[in-house]
């Protein structure tokens, strides 16, 4: 039986959904998409309020569909590899297109190379209107965003998965659109989005905790197979705990030892997500309850919109810093 005539058997038997709409965006994963658009989007606000650069909306607006349509892409080419090497095989709470036999491995690579195909146009036109310094910025985080899962020694296979979109779905998309906006790059955007960048890792390590057993039947290894379930569950309460205490520790070290520019007491008010985290901590310690575990199956769901959360609150810092002052 063809790709395609399996499709047409799982929807024909109930088993797909009924708009091509929800196909795609649960082929996308659009439920992650603001682990690398809030990045974008805090860079930016931060290069106006804390840079004092001129806010360039035009420029703006297409660095987050860059960034949106390029790490769909990533996520579109993650999907053919896995199922191609035959570690994707079960459906998951929020994605999964291709496993589910939604669509076809070939139809989300040629979505996959349209998408980097878009993510890079527009990065070459920001490029021309910016500087090449955005340019050497992009060419890293679209290699880094390909090389995770094709290529001779794909990153996500060999336990550097984490290190990857720390660097693309964090520091990486913060400075590149500090840079957007000022014309010039700086530690600033790099540094004060690390506790963002350690929840977009938070999103991947719980997918691949919950996928320890497959994974390492399949030879992947990941930090989650490295370290094995019990030292999984310390690190991921640390993936979403460090965030706030290093919220708080640069306010203090930037206004107690002088560091400039000093980081604006409104980020306290990050801590308004603790309460998120410390649910999903408990999330994680119950995972061997039957009745919890769809819960947990879904964590990077929900460490996603903690990520949100989170995100948008440093943004709403940054807006009342400018209100107040």
């Amino acid at each position: 039986m063809t790709e395609p005539s399996v499709i047409a058997e799982s929807r024909s038997q109930g088993m797909g959904p009924d708009s091509p709409l929800k196909v795609w965006i649960v082929a996308a994963r659009a439920f992650a998409l603001p682990a690398s658009v809030m990045p974008v989007a805090f860079g930016a606000v931060l290069a106006v309020t804390i840079g004092e650069a001129p806010f360039d909306f035009g420029l703006f607006v297409a660095s987050l569909v860059a960034m949106a349509v390029l790490h769909t892409g990533a996520n579109l080419l993650n999907d053919v590899y896995d199922y191609r090497k035959g570690i994707d095989r079960q459906v998951n709470p929020v994605s999964g297109a291709v496993v589910r036999r939604w669509i076809t491995p070939k139809q989300a690579l040629t979505a996959a190379t349209a998408c980097l195909a878009l993510g890079c146009t527009l990065g070459l036109y920001i490029a021309s209107q910016v500087g090449a310094v955005v340019l050497y910025i992009g060419v890293v985080g679209v290699v880094v965003g390909i090389v995770y899962s094709w290529g001779p020694w794909p990153l996500k296979y060999h336990a550097l998965g984490d290190l990857a979109v720390f660097l693309d779905f964090g520091i990486l998309g913060a400075l590149g659109a500090w840079t957007v906006q000022t014309g010039q790059p700086s530690w600033v955007p790099a540094v004060w989005a690390i506790p963002m960048s350690l929840l977009v890792v938070g999103i991947l390590h719980s997918n691949n905790w919950r996928d320890i057993d497959s994974d390492t039947h399949s030879g992947i290894r990941t930090v989650a197979s490295c370290l094995g379930d019990a030292r999984s569950a310390f690190y991921h309460e640390a993936l979403l705990y460090a965030p706030f205490a290093i919220i708080v520790l640069l306010v203090l070290l930037t206004h107690v030892v002088g560091i400039s520019p000093k980081m604006p007491v409104t980020f306290l008010i990050t801590l308004l997500a603790l309460p998120l985290a410390i649910r999903l901590t408990r999330t994680g310690a119950q995972r061997r309850d039957p009745q919890n575990h769809q819960a947990f199956a879904a964590m990077d769901g929900a460490v996603a919109r903690l990520n949100l959360v989170f995100g948008l609150l440093c943004l709403a810092a940054l807006g009342l810093h400018v209100w107040v002052r």
